[in-house]
């Protein structure tokens, strides 16, 4: 009897041994229950820390960044995006918030289009248009590890051949890594087994203030061209010059500057809704495409990307009857969303940059956001 307790408590000891093992072996990532789904299943968050005090945390739950936790310039720690404390938040909301959107983020003109002569239809669930798709509202496969860079957590899912009426089994992996200089990179990576369509963004609303409005927040992007949209928010296949507009942020500008002029797009996107045609172009390394400043914080935040556009956002729908973080209510313009991406509607404009993976290619993404004081 003594000799099984003590085999007992060695095998309790050996237990406890392992797990502590197991967390020395991620070191800055911990892991900690969220709630559970709809149908059962147990749901994470993972804290991702950095030794400069940042901290990131992500839930498997639909790929989302739940909090982004930064100093501002005295070095008080607060956090700068959107989001809801439980699980059920994120299950019911439609906001999006901080979640991996796919399979295709922004919106597909009359939740249709066509490859190789079949036309593919779509859930209409924005208007008559598609928008975004499933991926933030699905649990995905995590696992925490420590790249060269620091803590880093990878997410997988697979999308079944049909998923939302799009083609192809699609297996997509996420990579998020948080550096010591204060970087969050995503890394997307995607093949399929049959030609389709993919455009896939991070839909964190940010604020770098904490609360209240951001049209004080200061936006540059080295972008001279948008697209316009039409009624709808689908781009009428233009590539218009930002000169003379209320769209020319080549210069650093408050966005509540110009976001009231009489200016049709404005009035169509209720605010700044558009996506940006970026300078750089598509290129295997990002290049540096919007910086946001907050001037009573201090604090900035860069966007750098692999992709060829970027959509900003300016929370012109949110309207105070979503309730967030500590039960505060989210109203209008409270946050701006910085999208990484390749143009809306791509694959219905054959002038775009091309949102098709064929089957033997890899799709490629990386963003990064920079997170600093002045």
């Amino acid at each position: 009897m003594k000799i099984g307790i003590c085999v007992l408590l060695l095998m309790g000891l050996t237990v406890s041994y392992g797990r502590a093992v197991a967390e020395s072996q991620t070191p800055g990532v911990k892991k900690s229950v969220f709630g559970k789904t709809k149908d059962g299943r147990e749901a994470h968050l993972f804290t991702l820390s950095n030794e400069s005090g940042m901290q990131v945390v992500i839930s498997d739950f639909g790929g989302t960044v739940v909090s982004i936790k930064v100093p501002d310039r005295t070095g008080k720690i607060g956090d700068v995006v959107l989001g809801y404390d439980t699980l059920a938040g994120y299950q019911g909301g439609t906001a999006s918030f901080g979640g991996t959107v796919g399979r295709y983020a922004n919106r597909i003109a009359g939740a249709k289009f066509s490859l190789d002569g079949k036309e593919y239809t779509l859930e209409k669930n924005n208007g008559q248009n598609h928008l975004h798709g499933g991926f933030n509202k699905v649990l995905w496969d995590a696992e925490p590890g420590a790249e060269k860079a620091g803590p880093s957590l990878k997410i997988h899912y697979l999308s079944r051949d049909g998923e939302e009426n799009f083609p192809g089994n699609l297996s997509v992996m996420v990579v998020f890594t948080l550096t010591d200089a204060n970087e969050l990179k995503i890394e997307y990576t995607a093949t399929t087994d049959k030609k389709t369509v993919l455009n896939l963004t991070n839909h964190s609303y940010f604020n770098l203030a904490e609360s209240g409005a951001i049209l004080n927040h200061q936006l540059t992007l080295k972008a001279s061209r948008f697209t316009p949209v039409d009624a709808g928010m689908i781009p009428t296949g233009e590539l218009r010059s930002v000169a003379g507009t209320p769209f020319d942020f080549r210069q650093a500008t408050a966005i509540g500057a110009r976001i009231e002029q009489d200016d049709e797009q404005l009035k169509l996107g209720n605010g700044y809704d558009h996506n940006w045609v970026l300078d750089a172009g598509m290129k295997p390394e990002p290049s540096l495409a919007a910086i946001l400043y907050e001037p009573t914080t201090g604090r900035v935040v860069e966007a750098w990307t692999t992709e060829p556009g970027i959509q900003i956002y300016t929370g012109n729908f949110l309207d105070g009857t979503s309730h967030g973080k500590g039960g505060n209510a989210y109203p209008r313009r409270s946050a701006v969303c910085l999208e990484t991406q390749h143009f809306p509607d791509s694959p219905n404009h054959p002038n775009f940059p091309t949102t098709t993976l064929v089957p033997g290619k890899e799709f490629h993404s990386i963003t990064i956001y920079k997170f600093s004081v002045k």
